[in-house]
């Protein structure tokens, strides 16, 4: 059974930075297309960033430029690198594996901008 579990969230200032790690057990690691998704108050969870096993990247418009996804194959960590801020940008954050074995959420780390 795989398991998912974030780390890094915490409140920081507009316009500043935060770096968001998900180590991952009981999947194979490296087949999976590893994502992060965002859920703000009142609002539907949505996509932020993807990443596939060969490294191919995907993000999300409100956060182009900003953010950067990256994956460490061995230490079966993907990481959500967050840049200039915003307020918008306050939500929870999850982390999700996705293959042909299956998908799998964690239990999300909550992302505060505030002044």
């Amino acid at each position: 059974q795989g398991q998912l579990v974030e780390s890094g969230g915490g409140l920081v200032q507009p316009g500043g930075s935060l770096r968001l790690s998900c180590a991952a057990s009981g999947i194979i690691f490296n087949i999976n297309v590893m994502g992060w998704y965002r859920q703000a108050p009142g609002k539907q969870r949505e996509l932020v960033a993807i990443i596939t096993s060969g490294g191919t990247t995907n993000y999300a418009d409100a956060v182009k430029g900003r953010f950067t996804i990256s994956r460490d194959n061995a230490k079966n960590t993907v990481y959500l690198q967050m840049s200039s801020l915003k307020p918008d940008d306050t939500a929870v954050y999850y982390c999700n594996s996705n293959s042909y074995r299956g998908s799998y959420w964690g239990k999300g780390t909550l992302v505060t901008v505030s002044s």
